[in-house]
């Protein structure tokens, strides 16, 4: 007979319990459709073998659960069924299942949220992101639907929870999921010191991604957004050496949701607005317009740096699109330079008209991202970094916290723009336990 599993209610009592065989009842926050949020009791088995039963303390809202929460559709993908959201988070073990060592009731993790099959070619390579039949909570692609982490505890295997610090906050926990898409970008790109970057979209993700441009030797790292208020934080604070805010004709100002957008942070509203450069009216004239933006993006950092020989290309060395807009990856394209590098990061328009001979013909490498793989124990060292190598603070990064799941459609609401009601500027908001 298999041993039983252990499962605890936290905070822990010095004696551990055996749950009896019949499930537990949890409260979760379930979409069942667009705008139509309910919380219901489900029940929880105990944990099976290889895994753990976590307690949620902290969960991230993601642009892609703002977009199911929107539209019960995320791009293509389209909700059948009902779906627990939320995949940014971190909790304490409370249960341990059959067959699994190195954990103690208490424990504080992170968890990595998708689960591979870890047997095709392509999980043996290492790059399990890219396995066909990864199952990613909170997404609707696999059905039955995995469901996400908004819900009062969960069974997750083992191997895909992450020990943390205990100075490093449940907040900041959940945060490695958005730093580990920067992770994997900044891996991809491989930068060299001294290096210069451009990072597209002042969302989480970007924002993280210019952190980690920064980590990896970048000199001179100039993010850009539609957002004066996610620029100035992202100077203040140390993210970026340069800002730019794409100047207001160049956007419609109707919605407040930032165009410019981390692909995983805030999405862009429904309201009709134009991405940049959008209302120009032809093909040609869009790109005159990315062209334009390019050198003056490209124009903030110049005076900081050395002088361009005469025979000289300007640009930077990487750019990293983190919007998925079609007018950011125009602009990308003609902001590198000749030999260097554009990291498709944030996930927008799927079919796009780009410039392709700007980068055909300069060398210039399109690098995708998907998510991320093998970055969680990086993400965890960093966070607990200190001195001048320090990450800015992931904790500073959340701006509006909300308490219970009860409380997750304020969050939602909020979370689609990027000022609150007082104008205070809406960078990453959180539901804790």
């Amino acid at each position: 007979m298999a041993p039983a599993a252990t499962v605890v209610e936290f905070p822990v009592s010095l004696e551990s319990r055996t749950l009896p065989s019949k499930p537990a009842t949890v409260t979760a926050s379930v979409l069942h459709g667009a705008l139509d949020l309910r919380l219901e009791t489900r029940s929880l088995e105990q944990p099976s073998a290889g895994e753990l039963q976590i307690q949620i303390k902290s969960t991230g809202i993601c642009g892609s659960d703002v977009s199911y929460y929107k539209k019960f559709a995320n791009g293509d993908l389209c909700a059948c069924a009902p779906l627990s959201l939320g995949h940014e988070s971190s909790g304490v073990v409370v249960g341990i299942g059959p067959q699994v060592n190195g954990f103690a009731i208490g424990d504080k993790v992170a968890l990595e949220v998708g689960i591979p099959c870890g047997q095709c070619g392509i999980c043996r390579k290492g790059r399990y992101n890219l396995c066909k039949k990864m199952k990613f909570r909170s997404s609707a692609k696999s059905v039955p639907h995995f469901q996400g982490t908004l819900q009062e505890r969960i069974n997750h295997p083992a191997i895909w929870c992450h020990k943390i610090p205990e100075h490093v906050s449940f907040d900041a926990a959940a945060l490695l999921e958005p730093l580990s898409v920067a992770i994997h970008s900044v891996n991809r790109a491989a930068p060299t010191p001294g290096s210069t970057a451009l990072v597209i979209g002042a969302g989480t993700v970007g924002l993280l991604v210019a952190a980690m441009a920064r980590q990896s030797g970048c000199t001179f790292v100039t993010i850009m957004d539609v957002d004066a208020g996610r620029v100035a934080y992202a100077i203040s604070k140390g993210f970026a050496t340069h800002g730019y805010v794409v100047p207001k004709p160049l956007h419609s100002c109707a919605s407040s949701s930032s165009i410019f957008m981390s692909g995983t942070s805030t999405p862009a509203s429904s309201d009709g607005a134009m991405t940049p450069l959008s209302s120009y009216s032809s093909i040609s004239d869009r790109l005159d317009g990315a062209k334009a933006v390019a050198a003056d993006v490209l124009a903030v950092a110049r005076p900081d740096m050395l002088a361009l020989d005469e025979d000289e290309d300007d640009g930077v060395d990487i750019t990293f699109e983190c919007t998925g807009k079609e007018a950011c990856m125009q602009t990308s394209l003609y902001a590198t330079k000749p030999g260097g590098k554009v990291i498709m990061v944030g996930m927008g328009t799927p079919i796009q008209t780009v410039p392709l001979s700007a980068a055909h013909l300069r060398e210039v490498d399109i690098l995708g991202i998907f998510r991320y793989a093998n970055t969680y124990q990086t993400g965890i060292r960093l966070l607990a970094g200190k001195g001048p190598m320090k990450l800015p603070s992931l904790d500073g990064m959340v701006t509006h916290k909300f308490k219970g799941l009860g409380a997750a459609k304020k969050a939602f609401e909020l979370a689609g723009r990027t000022i609150d009601d007082e104008g205070n500027l809406v960078i990453k908001v959180v539901i804790e336990a």
